[in-house]
């Protein structure tokens, strides 16, 4: 598996919950487990993938820029997860917090898959390709657990 196969698969993953979560309403149960889930899976994907992909294209002028730009998407995603963690999930106003949220992820995601990962598979050897995967699922696992 390559890195890019790896981050598809959460890429994948944060695409789902996101798109259950729009469809909550109010204060109830639901929308409280996945939006946990979803804020966890951002969390956790963002600092797995600076760590074994962004940190990697920085050392290259190639991709340097656009992994800047990408941290700096992350940083957006971040501010946006704090706005909804300061509102209550009755407010009327959450549910376009978490469709601002959507927005900002999803462009991200189409983004990653369209430009950086083209870009970054050219300075990336097959092997190098592989290692970053196990470095990312490593990296996951330890910020998944208890």
């Amino acid at each position: 598996m390559t890195i890019f196969e790896a981050l598809r698969e959460s890429h994948d993953k944060q695409r789902r919950l996101l798109s259950l979560l729009v469809e909550t309403s109010g204060d109830s149960e639901g929308r409280d487990e996945l939006y946990r889930r979803l804020r966890a899976e951002l969390i956790h994907h963002a600092g797995a993938e600076e760590r074994s992909l962004y940190v990697p294209m920085m050392e290259y002028d190639l991709t340097q820029e656009k992994a800047r730009h990408s941290v700096a998407e992350h940083h957006e995603i971040d501010e946006a997860l704090e706005a909804l963690d300061t509102t209550d999930y009755s407010s009327p106003g959450w549910l376009a917090a978490a469709r601002r949220l959507q927005d900002l992820v999803i462009h991200h995601l189409d983004e990653e898959e369209q430009e950086v990962f083209q870009l970054a598979g050219r300075v990336f050897d097959d092997a190098t390709k592989t290692q970053l995967a196990s470095t990312y699922q490593e990296d996951m696992l330890e910020r998944e657990a208890p």
